[in-house]
């Protein structure tokens, strides 16, 4: 059965990118332990949901052409982005209702494995909100950013799992606590 989780790193004020969207930030402690557990749930994932700002640093940092990931992504914005080849799939959900069925898309192409909520806190917030959201897991780095994009963008209730460290990072698995 899929579960949808909130797969991300951020830093210990609880920002995931800086204002001006950087994630340089990221790589500046020891983070190889985290980022091999992150690999490992990446290839296991059997979709992905990702916001236009992450899709845009993705493209740009990771090589981007073709898209570094085989499971169907889907890129929530109300923009044009450039298409990479790959599985991706552009989409807007302005309304629960359309949240909820593109949820439903996404679940259906995991095919019985997780969905990949890999940014931003806004999606994570608004899955959550309406009972779509299982998990968070979340990898935080020893720096504050001050401001930026922040982790959740909203009230999330959550359960501690598991927690460890992993490099200079703190690991922290959570159950989302549904009301």
């Amino acid at each position: 059965m899929s579960r949808t989780i909130y797969n991300t790193a951020t830093s210990l004020d609880g920002f995931i990118a800086t204002e001006d969207h950087s994630l340089e930030w990221l790589f500046a402690a020891d983070g190889s332990d985290a980022l091999n557990e992150t690999e490992t749930f990446v290839r296991e994932a059997g979709a992905i949901v990702a916001g236009a700002g992450t899709y845009e640093w993705i493209l740009k940092h990771e090589g981007g052409d073709p898209w570094p990931y085989r499971a169907p992504t889907w890129v929530l914005t109300h923009r044009d982005l450039p298409k990479v080849e790959g599985d991706l799939r552009f989409a807007s959900a302005d309304t629960d209702q359309e949240l909820r069925d593109l949820h439903a898309e996404m679940v259906e192409a995991a095919e019985g494995r997780d969905l990949w909520v890999v940014g931003g806190g806004g999606i994570a917030a608004n899955l959550a909100r309406l009972g779509l959201l299982d998990e968070v897991v979340v990898s935080v780095a020893p720096v504050t950013l001050g401001a930026g994009s922040p982790l959740l963008a909203g009230r999330v209730d959550l359960r501690v799992l598991d927690v460890h460290r992993a490099g200079d990072f703190a690991c922290m698995r959570y159950e989302v606590v549904r009301s």
